[in-house]
This record gives C-alpha cells, structure tokens and sequence, in this order.
C-alpha cells in the first residue's frame, strides 16, 4: 500500500482509515484516521466503520482503508461507488478471486441483508483490480497476481488475469525460482486513464515473460 500511494498525485486529498497506524504517505495533503480501542468501562470506542462513515465529510479524493476486516467495508464499497476513485484497501484471501468472496462474507458481516446478486454487482462497480501478495517459504513476500475485475455477468465476476508469477521451482534454502508474465490481456481501466500520463502502454500489456531487476542483475554477474 505504501508503494502503491507514492504514484498519487501531490494535489489530491486523502483520507487514511487503520487500526494501527502504519501507512507513511508523503503528500502533502493527507488526513489519517486510526481507531481507538473502548475504555476500562466499554465506551469511548471509535471502529473504523465510523471514521469511514466521518472521513466522507472531509471531501477526499481518495479514500484508503489499511486493512478491511469487517463490516466497514460496505463503507469502503460506497464510498468507491460515489466518485473517490482510486481508493485502496487491503484483505486477507488465498487469490485475487477468493478476495472477492472475502468482501462478499464482509458485506454480510455489516448486517446489510443484500443478496448475494446485488453484493457482487456493488463490488464489481467499485473494484477494478486487485494484487495478490504471498510470503514465500524463503520468508519473502512477493507480488503472484494482478487481476482485473471486469465486471459482473450471468451471476458471476469476470475476472482477467493481467499479470502472473510462475514458480518453476524451490531450491534447497527455500528460495523461489520462477519468472513474471504478461498475459496479454489489455485492461478495461485503461479507457478512463486517458486523461493521465499512463495512455501510452499498450506494449505493457502484450503477452510475454517479463525481465526484472533479479533477472538483469544475474546477466550482470555472468
């Protein structure tokens, strides 16, 4: 997340939700939330679902969520749904495709009682990618997967992969030997970043093995 928020925009407005403080965001113009727990006597507690519901009232341009546990995230999804593009949040799931199911059991956690057609229509509205970040058995965390939510159709999310991580194998100290590949598929986001300095890189998106920074410092040690 923190990676992630250094391509914002200096002039843009943003509002961060968390449990515990963590994220280091260097714009200029940044308000950050964090929850307090309840007193010795039950009160005074303040959860993320009310500031999600209080940062609305500050005008951000962006809205970003550390950590979606719970029912703040029907918050999060409105919020998407109501013009603050580029909002971001964090959850815990096996892929980019069990993430979805997670915001589903999440929005049933808010006790919304959405069925589950109208629950997937809202998130595929207001997602549009998803990251999918994995410890490996070496103890490094490493990008898998980049999906794209496409939309929401006959019941069912349409999901492309953009990018993906392949393992080839698992050397005896625990380290991961694989390669990023672009699959191809050209995002259906990039129709409205016609308006940013990211138009240009369709040649991003064609198919290929990707060459890292791993892999060009290996040919520099040959």
């Amino acid at each position: 997340m923190n990676n992630l928020s250094r391509y914002i925009s200096g002039k843009e407005r943003i509002v961060t939700i968390e449990q515990t403080a963590e994220l280091q965001l260097q714009q200029p113009d940044v308000v950050s939330l964090e929850a307090r727990p309840s007193n010795i006597e039950g009160q005074g507690e303040i959860d993320q679902r009310d500031l999600l519901k209080n940062s609305l009232r500050m005008r951000p341009d962006r809205i970003i969520v550390g950590e979606s546990r719970g029912g703040e995230v029907l918050e999060m999804l409105q919020a998407m749904n109501t013009g603050h593009d580029g909002s971001m949040s964090t959850v815990h799931a096996n892929d980019t495709r069990d993430a979805l199911d997670r915001l589903e059991l999440m929005i049933a956690l808010s006790g919304a009682e959405l069925p589950n057609s109208i629950a997937r229509r809202y998130i595929a509205s207001a997602v549009h990618l998803l990251v999918h970040i994995t410890r490996l058995p070496n103890g490094k965390r490493k990008v898998m997967r980049i999906s794209e939510l496409i939309g929401f159709q006959n019941g069912e999310y349409m999901v492309e992969d953009l990018f993906v991580y392949r393992i080839t194998d698992v050397d005896k100290q625990g380290n991961v030997n694989g390669s990023f590949y672009a699959t191809g598929h050209h995002p259906v986001a990039m129709n409205w970043l016609t308006q940013t300095n990211f138009n240009d890189l369709d040649d991003l998106f064609q198919a290929r093995e990707l060459e890292t920074n791993d892999s060009q410092s290996d040919k520099r040690d040959e």
